[in-house]
């Protein structure tokens, strides 16, 4: 189906029909498949046979139906489903690297993934070094021989700094590193990271692969010889296994994510508008204006700026929580990706467990808000805002 478009990929994709010709994509909520003979069950826990399910840990068909989608979507050769986002990340590293391998990671990346490199795999021997997301030269300058992974989010959670995902490529591929690029504030609605160099993309399926805050989720995606094996053998051991349940109500989420994402979208944008000529925001970060030191780049590797929002309000902590508990539309939490707007304050949430220095350096300060622009009106969403900015 490689010559269908986006939007028809993402509804038509991954379906295998059962005896009973459903239309809607079915739901096997089972956790074991049954065998013929013991021939056929030998054969299939040592050997695998292609197309053959053997146990939902790592093989189920609605599952499989998830992966062959968001593949589609991405351009990828395959697809891995996995429980949640973090896992994503933790799987991929398990699988592909070791101790005494050297990562270099974005200073501008979710508060858990610094939390999962430097409190977990800094413990089991694995070396790491963050550098700024925006600074190419910055991440050849920290190569080592020992340096096996790139690691990036762009646009960056939550300043949506951009990287240029081909420089970074460049670079990488030069000294034989993987690039492994977090595709959670895009989606492939937006963003194509392996059409512009990058290795392996992350998922968080829980954001705008889902788009309604329902189900956890996360995905693996790249070149079938660099992603199939090493993370069949992982998930078959370990575990971090997306339930069919969920792999169903992200399947019937992406069915919608073109034209949610062009929503999400236009709104942001036009909020970001109106923050940007406010008298008490001192700045507004959103790829989609042009005064985004990424702008230019944005435009480029992206198809719009996306659904998110931050911004930094005069007078810190006090008055950046005077604004979110000012709101009585938006939902104050730190999820993203939802048809529901959701407003959060990064320095003490999503990132609020990591090292004052490490969030200094990342540029999340104390007066920073983050607003993941749902599907509301946005009349009110600035009336929402204006509540508290105006108070």
């Amino acid at each position: 189906m490689d010559h269908y478009q986006l939007d028809t990929l993402a509804v038509r994709t991954g379906i295998h029909r059962s005896q009973f010709a459903e239309h809607s994509e079915a739901m096997y909520l089972t956790s074991s498949f049954v065998f013929d003979n013991a021939q056929q069950a030998a054969d299939a826990f040592q050997k695998g046979i292609e197309g053959r399910n053997v146990y939902s840990r790592f093989t189920n068909p609605t599952v499989t139906a998830f992966e062959e989608r968001l593949a589609a979507l991405e351009g990828a050769e395959c697809c891995v489903a996995t429980a949640s986002g973090m896992s994503a990340i933790l799987a991929i590293t398990m699988a592909l690297f070791k101790a005494g391998d050297h990562v270099v990671i974005s200073q501008g990346v979710f508060g858990s993934t610094v939390q999962l490199f430097t409190n977990f795999f800094e413990k089991f021997g694995m070396q790491v070094s963050f550098v700024p997301p925006t600074d190419p030269s910055a991440w050849e300058a920290a190569l080592r021989p020992e340096t096996k992974m790139f690691f990036v989010e762009t646009p960056s959670n939550p300043l949506t700094e951009v990287s240029d995902i081909g420089a970074l490529a460049a670079i990488a591929h030069r000294a034989g590193v993987v690039l492994i690029v977090d595709n959670c504030f895009c989606s492939p609605a937006l963003q194509r990271p392996l059409d512009l160099g990058a290795d392996i993309v992350i998922h968080s399926a829980t954001k705008y692969l889902d788009g309604q805050g329902r189900v956890l989720g996360g995905a693996v995606l790249g070149k079938r010889s660099l992603v199939h094996g090493p993370m069949l053998q992982f998930m078959r051991n370990a575990g971090p296994s997306m339930s069919p349940f969920n792999a169903w109500v992200c399947l019937k989420g992406m069915e919608t994510l073109g034209i949610r994402m062009e929503a999400h979208s236009a709104r942001a944008l036009e909020l970001a508008t109106w923050l940007e000529q406010h008298p008490r925001v001192a700045r507004v970060f959103y790829p989609g204006l042009a005064s985004h030191p990424q702008h230019a780049l944005a435009m480029r590797q992206q198809k719009s700026g996306g659904g998110v929002v931050s911004f930094e309000v005069k007078g810190g902590r006090e008055a950046a929580w005077r604004v979110i508990d000012a709101t009585k539309l938006m939902s104050i939490t730190g999820n993203l990706g939802d048809t529901k707007t959701t407003i959060t304050h990064p320095a003490t949430t999503t990132h609020g467990r990591i090292p004052q220095a490490t969030r200094d350096a990342a540029g999340v300060t104390e007066g920073l808000i983050r607003v993941a622009v749902g599907l509301e009106a946005v009349v009110d969403l600035k009336a929402d805002l204006a509540r508290g900015l105006d108070g």
